[in-house]
């Protein structure tokens, strides 16, 4: 990562955070892998299609964080970490195919991870350590959301058109992004492993 040039994830690679994000002492981030063109806006449009209002508000993703607030005062050592967390990993590929679900648990219907679960994994636990420790709800998962919280006829459909989802492609690194008050997530930093 030098310069202002984008990374191989398409995101500045050193752009810093201003010194005062969004207006506030505490804002809310999310580590994730995205999922290139044209498959991000595939499921984008699917989402939409299934009338899941967040469709366009959360780009295509595999979640390696969930949203976490931090102070903004932390953001430093937060970088910090995340680029070491990316210096000792390597580039892998990632295969998405077929449906799943967390239902009865949680009212998702997802894509999932079939090549790059384990670096996902790896990754994941790397990353939820040292000034992002924190607990999760659930176990962590690697997969890709094509339905949440809507009926149960809706995500039964979302199921079954994403039986046929398939997409593979290399994965470069990984992407920092902020929750904006539009109540929009958008990639703010990326980080390319070794």
């Amino acid at each position: 990562m030098t310069g202002n040039s984008p990374s191989a994830s398409g995101y500045p690679a050193s752009e810093p955070f201003p010194a005062e994000p969004f207006g506030g002492e505490v804002l809310t981030i999310g580590v994730s892998v995205s999922v290139p063109e044209p498959y991000g806006s595939a499921v984008q449009d699917a989402r939409a299609g299934h009338g899941d209002p967040l469709a366009r508000s959360i780009p295509t993703h595999v979640t390696l964080l969930p949203p976490t607030e931090v102070a903004a005062a932390d953001l430093p050592k937060i970088e910090e970490h995340l680029a070491t967390v990316a210096r000792a990993h390597r580039p892998f590929r990632m295969l998405l195919q077929g449906s799943g679900t967390f239902r009865p648990v949680s009212p998702v219907v997802f894509v999932r991870v079939e090549e790059g679960a384990q670096e996902c994994r790896l990754l994941e636990a790397d990353i939820r350590s040292g000034p992002l420790a924190r607990e999760l709800a659930f176990p962590y998962h690697p997969h890709v959301t094509v339905a949440h919280g809507l009926p149960d006829d809706v995500l039964d459909r979302a199921f079954e058109q994403a039986r046929g989802f398939r997409a593979a492609f290399p994965v470069p690194g990984f992407s920092l992004s902020r929750f904006d008050e539009d109540e929009v997530w958008r990639p703010w930093r990326a980080y390319d492993f070794s």
